[in-house]
């Protein structure tokens, strides 16, 4: 293990001159990393964590393991992030403590890269995410996600926990989209995560700090740029939030993600991005512009080939829902998504149900993430006793 200290170990800065951070740089990966990421795609791994004076962990099918690998040292660390990250890039590193970054696999997989400190020392988690966009039908979402993709304009939001697979959802919705519509595509991602390629759609993908300096100005540049459909990668603050709104105002379809655990708590964070004196104007605008809300999570499946399987909470934005956002009664929302079924909705419960009674999770898991435990179990009862 490496000595701790109480000041933070910079990382060296290289003396030669490297490319700006908004220009496409050549990542040089160490001989330990290449194989590293060419470990994950054979064993099929999602996530590979590297961490200074620990042996490298690797997610694989939502289980995280230790390998039998030796445990990095300091100079490892260091030597992977100088060939990862440019001068520039390494002194907004060690100004901010952590740094954003993709590494693209040609003709292979893409890799999310970020690097972080902790306890004052270097660590890494790595995403891979395939060339493959699976389809609706591959991951299990529901027959009805098509029609949300059908959508003229509005606001679509895919929400959940971290590594819920919400970025995988959205880029399964745009591929519909690009296989069976003629639209101009642009996404705005940091970083890029999937590749599209032009199918009857044209797609654009812009990644911050490559090809633009930040999701502000890029939302502000769009609508110059003729989309009919855009893709913001995290609504993360207000700024972002009324351009994406803006955009849905003027006739545009508006996919982005949101960290939230239930759809109705997903309009309860956008509604608490602003002042109060400013609420009334946002509850309009939602009210008027949002088409739908996805919320997920991620349960080991039981079928052979199905390693993990969506449980999917849907809101969709009928007038009932609309009135209730607009007078400020989002919490009554649970209780409309409960009764929405024959509007292209569910919750959690009732997808929960679905998937038990298809045999594709346990039921014991189930009960562990069910937000309503007793009425699951008596659906499921119903279920044993119909046999």
């Amino acid at each position: 293990m490496t000595q701790e200290s109480n000041e933070p170990v910079p990382v060296p800065v290289p003396n030669n001159d490297t490319v700006s951070p908004r220009k496409v740089q050549t990542i040089k990966l160490t001989a330990k990393l290449t194989k590293y990421l060419q470990a994950m795609t054979k064993e099929d791994a999602s996530d590979l964590h590297l961490k200074t004076g620990s042996s490298p962990h690797v997610r694989k099918d939502a289980v995280l393991r230790k390998t039998p690998k030796s445990p990095l040292t300091r100079d490892e660390m260091n030597d992977m992030v100088l060939n990862l990250l440019t001068k520039e890039q390494l002194k907004e590193f060690d100004k901010i403590g952590g740094y954003d970054l993709a590494y693209q696999v040609p003709d292979g997989d893409r890799f999310r890269i970020n690097v972080y400190r902790q306890r004052n020392e270097i660590s890494m988690s790595i995403r891979r995410v395939t060339r493959h966009i699976p389809n609706l039908a591959d991951l299990h979402l529901p027959d009805h996600f098509e029609d949300i993709t059908k959508s003229a304009q509005g606001l679509i939001l895919v929400t959940g926990a971290t590594g819920c697979g919400k970025s995988t959802t959205i880029a399964s919705m745009l591929e519909y989209v690009n296989q069976n519509r003629a639209c101009h595509i642009i996404t705005i991602e940091d970083p890029i995560e999937y590749l599209y390629f032009d199918k009857k759609a044209l797609v654009s993908q812009r990644e911050i700090g490559i090809d633009v300096p930040d999701f502000h100005t890029a939302l502000r540049m769009m609508l110059r740029e003729d989309p009919d459909i855009i893709l913001v990668g995290e609504i993360r603050d207000h700024e972002t939030l009324s351009a994406a709104l803006q955009a849905s105002d003027t006739g545009h379809l508006v996919f982005g993600t949101l960290h939230a655990s239930s759809a109705p708590q997903a309009v309860s964070r956008m509604l608490e991005m602003v002042p109060q004196n400013m609420r009334s104007q946002l509850q309009q605008s939602l009210a008027y512009n949002l088409s739908a809300v996805i919320c997920q999570k991620l349960l080991p499946g039981v079928q052979e080939g199905v390693a993990r399987v969506p449980i999917i909470e849907v809101l969709r934005a009928t007038t009932q829902v609309q009135e209730k956002i607009e007078t400020g009664k989002e919490a009554e929302l649970p209780d409309i998504i409960k009764a929405g079924k024959a509007d292209g909705m569910n919750n959690f419960t009732q997808s929960l149900y679905d998937r038990i009674q298809a045999e594709m999770i346990d039921p014991r898991v189930a009960y562990t993430v069910a937000p309503n435990v007793v009425e699951l179990k008596m659906l499921v009862q119903g279920i044993m006793q119909s046999k």
